[in-house]
């Protein structure tokens, strides 16, 4: 069964395995499975989810929701998130202007079924928005109760230190930050999660498994397997590709024997080596299949000896990524419409 962290310098604690829905609810996945792997989470103990209202164009939210029905609402950590554009994209349909902050939580709130979420996200950084604006709404959002926490998902350390001050001046502190990490993008090792710690900040990583490189599956020279995330042409094969070339792929072979020894499968030792990580709350796994949340699962309490540490970071030599800027590669420095 999964275990549970602090999220930041805050009383709540989240499964530090979190489910997400990203790339597979309302677009990848038959409705009717999302429920079972949602199910299949909570019967391993995983009591904290994330979401966003970008996913799927809203449909992921719903689909959530759905699957989450029947649930007792208080023994749930349910986390979204508001930036990208939603709807018919409109002027007002993206961003984190206070217009477009206030409907985006109305709207996530009817599609989850429930009064509030605990943790509301922003999804990026809103550079044509005044961080002032954008701040004073999430303090009215939890004011409000209708969001219990706030955080953010990709933010440089100079705006988490920015955001974390404004919010302690109106009376409510950011607590996590989701950014993508995992053994072969460690870029926020050297400013974000310093920057974090010093604002009482944790981190809910997503793609702790590369988006399935560090499974191992993908093998230099052979053909990519079949319905895999690698030959997804609704955008699963965009996100892998940085990391589909014969180099990153050969030294990923390497860790089987490091993660034989720990008797883990690939996808496991890399969720369990996030969370070594101090500052990480949790991992998020996503799942197209119920039986492959249980396995995610095994990851939970699993302690990585500092001398298979070295191990892993020896196999994987400069292929891991570790350049801070590339935290704000792909960031929108104009709103997305």
């Amino acid at each position: 069964m999964v275990t549970y962290r602090y999220l930041g310098n805050s009383g709540l604690k989240i499964s530090e395995i979190t489910y997400g829905n990203w790339l597979t609810h309302g677009s990848q996945v038959e409705n009717d499975v999302a429920t079972q792997c949602v199910h299949a989470a909570l019967d391993a103990g995983i009591t904290s989810f994330d979401t966003a209202d970008v996913y799927a164009n809203t449909k992921a939210e719903q689909v959530l929701g759905d699957a989450l029905k029947g649930q007792r609402r208080e023994s749930l950590e349910i986390f979204t998130k508001v930036y990208w554009p939603t709807g018919p994209g409109g002027p007002n349909d993206t961003g984190l202007s206070r217009k477009h902050v206030m409907e985006s939580i109305n709207g996530s709130l009817k599609r989850l079924g429930t009064d509030y979420v605990d943790l509301y996200q922003a999804h990026r950084y809103d550079t044509e928005t005044p961080l002032e604006e954008t701040m004073q709404a999430f303090a009215d959002i939890v004011r409000q109760g209708k969001a219990l926490y706030i955080g953010v998902s990709e933010w440089s350390a100079d705006q988490i230190r920015a955001g974390a001050a404004m919010a302690k001046d109106l009376g409510f502190q950011l607590i996590s930050s989701q950014p993508q990490y995992s053994m072969l993008w460690r870029v926020i090792e050297d400013e974000v999660v310093p920057a974090s710690r010093e604002n009482g900040l944790s981190q809910i990583v997503w793609s702790p498994i590369a988006q399935g490189v560090l499974t191992g599956k993908y093998v230099p020279g052979q053909p990519l397997p079949s319905g895999s995330r690698a030959t997804d042409d609704k955008g699963g094969a965009k996100m892998i590709q940085r990391f589909m070339n014969d180099d990153v792929l050969e030294r990923v072979q390497q860790l089987k024997p490091v993660a034989d020894e720990l008797n883990l499968t690939m996808a496991q030792l890399a969720v369990a080596w996030v969370l070594q990580n101090d500052n990480v709350a949790a991992a998020i796994v996503g799942a197209s299949r119920p039986e492959q949340v249980a396995e995610n699962v095994k990851a939970s309490g699993v302690e990585i000896p500092a001398e298979l540490m070295t191990r892993i970071d020896d196999a994987l030599g400069d292929v891991v990524e570790r350049d801070p800027a590339k935290t704000l590669e792909g960031a929108p420095t104009t709103r997305v419409v």
